[in-house]
C-alpha cells in the first residue's frame, strides 16, 4: 500500500472526534499513512495575561489521551482552586473556566509566544508532551480572533464582543447580525499548511461549525486557494443533522451568513469544488437529503457515539475520498 497523507481542517470537539477516527481508521487500512490537522485558531482569546488556543488544546488532549470526556474539552482530573482564587479576588473574567492543569498549557504558550517563537512552533513543543500522533498545525502563526456582532443590551446599539465572551457567557442568546475574522486580511496560512495541502491524498472537512471555524480556516488569504488545487478529493462531513447540529450551536450562526440549518444548506454552501466551491463529495445523516449540484452525496451515520462508530464515519470519508 502506498503512503496516504490525509489533511483535516478542524474546529474543537466535532473536529477532534473526527481525527480519532481517523486515526483508527487509517490504521485498519494502511499504517503507512500521515494526517495533518489544520485548525482553526479564530477562537483564540488572551485571559487573565495567558494567550488561549481552546480548538488546538481540545485537538491535542483528545488525540494526547488527556481529554475530559464528559466535558469533550479541558483535562481530565481537574481542579480549580486557581479559577475559585481569581473569583474570590473579583477578578475579571469569571464565566471562562480555566483549570489548574490546563493552566499550564497556557503558561508555557504565552511564555514561548513572548519569547518571539511563532505559533506553530509553540504548538509543536506543546504536541510534543501530548503525541497527539498527527501534525497538528494551527491554521495561522498571526493572531486572527472572531468577534460576534450584537446589539448591546443597555444602550440598543450594534457592538462587537469576543467570540467565547458570544458563546460561553451568552450561551450565544444574545442576537447576531454577523461575525468579523479581526487580523485575518494580514494572516498568512502557518508554515507547512499550503505543503500539507499540496502532498495530500485527500482533504477532509470535519464535522465542525461551518462558519466560525471551517469558515475562519478558509478565510485565511491563500489557504483557499491552496486547498482547491491539492490532487485529492475533497470531502465534507455534515455538522447537521435531522435539521440541527449534533453538538454546539451552529444552528445559531448559519442564519446569520444567510445560511439554512440543514445537511443541504451546509452542502450548499461548501458548494461543489467543480464549480469553484470546496466539495466533491459530501457525507450526510440517513434519513437527510442534501441536493447539492455537482458534488457526491452519501448517507452514512454520521453519530459519533462510541470509538467503533467514529472510526467507521472516518472509513466512508476516506472511501469517498477513494484512499
Amino acid at each position: 500500500m502506498n503512503f496516504v497523507e490525509i489533511v483535516v481542517l478542524a474546529g474543537g470537539i466535532g473536529g477532534a472526534r473526527f481525527l480519532t477516527g481517523l486515526k483508527d481508521a487509517l490504521g485498519d487500512v494502511t499504517p503507512a499513512s500521515r494526517i495533518t490537522a489544520v485548525v482553526n485558531t479564530g477562537d483564540d482569546v488572551t485571559l487573565h495575561g495567558m494567550r488561549i488556543c481552546p480548538d488546538l488544546d481540545t485537538v491535542m488532549y483528545t488525540l494526547g489521551g488527556g481529554i475530559d470526556p464528559e466535558r469533550g474539552w479541558g483535562l481530565a482530573g481537574e481542579s480549580w482552586r486557581v479559577k475559585e482564587e481569581l473569583a474570590a479576588y473579583g477578578a475579571e473574567p469569571t464565566w471562562f473556566g480555566l483549570g489548574d492543569r490546563d493552566l499550564a498549557t497556557h503558561l508555557i504558550r504565552t511564555r514561548m509566544l513572548d519569547a518571539g517563537y511563532p505559533l506553530s512552533q509553540v504548538t509543536a513543543a506543546l504536541a510534543d508532551r501530548w503525541q497527539p500522533g498527527v501534525e497538528l498545525l494551527p491554521m495561522s502563526d498571526q493572531r486572527v480572533e472572531t468577534h460576534v456582532v450584537v446589539t448591546d443590551p443597555d444602550s440598543g446599539r450594534p457592538a462587537a464582543i469576543h467570540f467565547q465572551e458570544w458563546w460561553v457567557r451568552h450561551r450565544a442568546e444574545l442576537p447576531a447580525s454577523g461575525f468579523v475574522q479581526v487580523g485575518v486580511d494580514d494572516a498568512r496560512p502557518a508554515p507547512g499548511v499550503a505543503e500539507a495541502f499540496a502532498r495530500a491524498d485527500a482533504v477532509l472537512l470535519a464535522p465542525s461549525n461551518p462558519v466560525v471555524s471551517i469558515g475562519t480556516v478558509l478565510g485565511v488569504p491563500g489557504l483557499r486557494d491552496a486547498l482547491l488545487a491539492t490532487k485529492g478529493r475533497v470531502v465534507g462531513v455534515s455538522p447537521i443533522v435531522g435539521g440541527g447540529p449534533v453538538r454546539g450551536m451552529a444552528d445559531r450562526c448559519l442564519p446569520v451568513v444567510g445560511v439554512e440549518v440543514s445537511a443541504e444548506g451546509v452542502g450548499r454552501h461548501y458548494g461543489a469544488r467543480s464549480d469553484g466551491g470546496l466539495l466533491d463529495a459530501w457525507l450526510v445523516a440517513p434519513g437527510d437529503t442534501a441536493d447539492v449540484p455537482g458534488v457526491d452525496v452519501r448517507q452514512v451515520p454520521l453519530l459519533m457515539s462510541d470509538p467503533d462508530a467514529t472510526a467507521a464515519l472516518a472509513r466512508a470519508a476516506l472511501d469517498a475520498a477513494g484512499v
